[in-house]
């Protein structure tokens, strides 16, 4: 689990104790079917059986509750230990592409206990619920909005700025932007989609600036916690160079469209 914003020395030991605790809950369960694999920018409720407890065996997922974003769940972590109350609406986004192998819930829990590792599963889940509200009272401070976690712009707003440095990474949760260079429209930048990040990667000026085509809320990932988080799991920093890689290419092929043969 990574949470948005600034994070105490408390709460990475104790988010680096909660990381070894689902290998122990999983030691000996046999999953009930495949692994499930997506792409980046895919909402997982219609992947997952409302019965089922999901390892998150790779890629980077996004979690929001009722529209507001909170934090990560990284490589090693859990999905579906708990429904949601109702009346509470949460919502996952994969970042990367993930690998989600199930377990079914029921089975699991009998598992745990026969195995007497019934304390590691509250520890996971208190831990979890003690995080979670230290996300929300973070997002709550007029402090915390205006520099991490969320921020909303109107349309036409310069979310980066070419030749600006890269103190940032974002994620657009609801709205759509354009990334320019040097005044000519590059590419789009759509909902749920990482942008900075290569900047952030390579410690250099921004190569393009990217503005809000509509009213957009984006997640600011502080450089340092960003670098951090893709230290911790390698796995997310190479799902992110391969999609900007696509990217990068998908735009040769069409500054070689618009060359002088294509004018």
């Amino acid at each position: 689990m990574y949470l948005i914003g600034e994070p105490s020395a408390y709460t990475e030991q104790w988010i680096n104790r909660l990381q070894g605790l689902p290998h122990r809950l999983l030691a000996g369960a046999q999953p009930c079917g495949a692994a499930v694999t997506l792409p980046a920018n895919t909402p997982l409720a219609p992947h997952m059986e409302a019965n089922c407890v999901y390892h998150l065996e790779a890629g980077l997922v996004h979690i929001s509750v009722s529209g507001r974003a909170l934090f990560y769940l990284g490589e090693g972590d859990l999905l579906g230990l708990a429904d949601v109350p109702e009346g509470l609406t949460a919502q996952a986004h994969t970042v990367a592409p993930v690998s989600l192998v199930p377990y079914e819930r029921e089975a699991l829990f009998m598992h745990i206990g026969a195995q007497g590792q019934a304390q590691a599963l509250a520890d996971y889940l208190g831990g979890q619920a003690w995080l979670l509200a230290q996300a929300v009272a973070q997002a709550t401070q007029p402090e915390y909005r205006g520099t991490n976690g969320f921020k909303h712009v109107a349309a036409g707003e310069v979310l980066i700025r070419q030749g600006d440095e890269p103190d940032h990474v974002f994620i657009i949760t609801e709205g759509h932007a354009e990334a320019f260079v040097d005044g000519l429209k590059v590419g789009d930048v759509a909902k749920e989609e990482i942008f900075g990040a290569m900047s952030v990667f390579t410690d250099e000026k921004r190569t393009a600036t990217v503005i809000a085509s509509t009213a957009c809320t984006v997640i600011m990932v502080p450089k340092d916690q960003f670098l951090a988080m893709t230290q911790a799991n390698p796995k997310i920093a190479h799902s992110l160079i391969e999609s900007m890689a696509r990217k990068i290419n998908t735009l040769n092929r069409q500054l070689t469209h618009a060359g002088p043969e294509g004018q």
